[in-house]
């Protein structure tokens, strides 16, 4: 049994052997293979596994034994999924005795990318996008991307990302234009402000004038990524309606949709986090999560 051991630069997947954690292996595992970086698969062992393991007549050590020994087959398992998916990553094993969110976020601080599903296991099912789930996404130290269940028979058209016109979307934007040129897919970029612009308009020349310049201010953003990204075919559109709901609704047909967190207390980095915490809990493709600059 280790600490969080993390090779600096790598991608790093939560492993608990349920389906959801199988989907999220093999998300990262070709996501290593494109990237070329090594792959962690991270298990850990919390607190709530081993409660019981206190009780009268319950010999803790043989408990824990068993854990460890479960806990290794699912990372051997794992490992065996990860090489016949994709044989030339360079796979780790790491198996942490602590808090699962803990143990990720540490991980996180020396990972290039933290991969979970959006399920765990058992009677703690709903824990992963629950406590620790939230706090990946609220406080990552490295992108976080939440492996959602899909929609296996729709067709996908690409990568999809969020942006609401501060400076704090530079990040965010460039991440999902790196997305889009590593896997050879289109982008379709959309500004998502924190108050719907048509809707707080007091008159038809304000509401004008405002949608206007939100499509200046997009397509200035995107000319300027543009010249590095020059492979990735890009669309535009203006959120219209509710940020959130209108990531999910077009995120359902993406490969991916990519969205920033944000740190610190201004209203409009409040507001994007309650919308990034959303789209997490409802887009039925997988969600990048990528911290903004503290």
């Amino acid at each position: 049994m280790t600490g969080v051991d993390v090779r600096p630069g790598s991608i790093v997947v939560g492993v608990d052997g349920s389906t959801s954690s199988t989907r999220a292996v093999a998300w990262a595992a070709e996501q290593a293979a494109l990237e070329r970086r090594p792959l962690t698969l991270l298990h850990t062992i919390g607190a709530a596994a081993t409660t019981w393991a206190g009780e009268p007549g319950v010999d803790r050590g043989a408990v824990l034994d068993a854990l460890v020994t479960d806990g290794h087959a699912l990372l051997a398992t794992a490992r065996a999924a990860v090489l016949d998916h994709a044989p030339g990553v360079d796979v780790h094993e790491c198996l942490v005795l602590g808090d699962p969110r803990g143990a990720l976020l540490e991980a996180s601080s020396d990972a290039a990318l933290l991969v979970v599903g959006s399920r765990g296991r058992g009677p703690l099912a709903s824990l992963l996008l629950g406590s620790v789930g939230v706090a990946l996404t609220r406080h990552p130290a490295c992108p976080v991307v939440v492996v959602r269940p899909g929609n296996p028979g729709l067709e996908r058209h690409g990568v999809l990302v969020g942006i609401d016109g501060t400076q704090h979307s530079a990040g965010t934007l460039e991440f999902a234009y790196r997305q889009a040129s590593t896997r050879g897919l289109p982008l379709t970029v959309m500004h998502c402000p924190a108050v719907d612009l048509a809707a707080a308009a007091a008159t038809d020349v304000e509401r004008d004038a405002r949608l206007h310049e939100a499509r200046r201010l997009l397509a200035r953003t995107v000319k300027d990524m543009a010249d590095k990204f020059p492979d990735v075919p890009v669309h535009t559109e203006l959120c219209r309606g509710r940020p959130d709901e209108c990531l999910v609704r077009e995120g359902s047909r993406m490969h991916l949709v990519v969205i920033g967190a944000h740190h610190g207390g201004a209203v409009s980095g409040v507001l994007f986090g309650t919308i990034t915490a959303a789209v997490v809990e409802h887009a039925s493709s997988p969600v990048a999560v990528v911290p903004a600059p503290v």
